[in-house]
């Protein structure tokens, strides 16, 4: 507690990252920031742009990175995105030492990275692969892509394998057998990740998506059927591509502190 007074009083840290140090959490005008739930849980505090303002998720985004170093933004839009270059542009100017912050704009994912220059995120011996049935599922993937990397694991993107063309995943089964643990996302009937659970010895997460009409859509219909499917495989909600990132992260995490055979 002291030396973090001491470095609040010798102007080498803000307010935010002195009460993210000794409370956990640093309060903004747009509400708490979870700054210590990376070293908690091994995730990093993802900000959700959905039903705030492009000013709200601007200042949340600025805490997250003063207090932690780098931003993870999800459900965003342009709006957000021009809101958050601005915010840290004018961060820098109200810095000492310059963050030289670098934003990633996924329009497609619509998720936001932002990560100071001295940021150094962790590097993990583990590797996740993201499938995805079609490319209207690549958008949800994508964001479970992105959450898995920013926790430290390596990315393998596979997409528009669905099983109306079994082949299509069956050129791929060798190359999804190499990761330590796979995200299927799957829209209209589900049945990808079920297909994917019963070639693989790796821990399998189904993501169902919203994408498919009729009676099961809305992603209800991929919900159930990864819920009653008879391969062994984990499921989130429908369109959680953070949750499925995150938890596909933790296995990774624990995959590399096991180490090597």
């Amino acid at each position: 507690m002291r030396d973090t007074l001491e470095a609040l009083d010798a102007g080498e840290i803000g307010v935010a990252e002195a009460e993210s140090r000794l409370a956990g959490y640093a309060t903004t005008a747009a509400g708490r920031f979870d700054a210590a739930r990376e070293g908690r849980r091994g995730i990093p505090e993802a900000i959700l742009a959905e039903g705030k303002t492009p000013a709200e998720v601007a200042a949340l985004t600025a805490t997250a990175v003063e207090t932690t170093g780098h931003a993870l933004v999800t459900r965003t839009d342009a709006d957000d995105a021009a809101a958050i270059e601005t915010a840290m542009a004018d961060l820098e100017l109200d810095t000492a030492d310059a963050l030289d912050a670098t934003v990633d704009h996924d329009e497609r994912t619509g998720t936001i990275v932002v990560h100071a220059g001295d940021f150094e995120g962790p590097d993990l011996d583990a590797t996740v692969a993201v499938v995805a049935a079609g490319t209207a599922d690549a958008a949800v993937a994508g964001e479970a892509a992105v959450v898995a990397r920013e926790i430290g694991a390596t990315i393998d993107r596979i997409d528009d394998v669905g099983v109306a063309n079994l082949d299509r995943i069956l050129d791929q089964r060798d190359r999804i057998r190499e990761a330590d643990v796979v995200v299927v996302a799957a829209g209209r009937e589900g049945a990808l990740p079920t297909v994917v659970a019963g070639l693989v010895a790796a821990p399998v997460i189904a993501l169902p998506v919203s994408t498919g009409y009729g009676v099961g859509g809305e992603g209800v219909a991929a919900l159930e059927g990864a819920l009653q499917s008879c391969s062994v495989l984990t499921t989130v909600n429908v369109d959680a591509g953070f949750v499925a990132g995150a938890q596909a992260g933790l296995i990774a995490r624990a995959v590399d502190a096991a180490g090597p055979d």
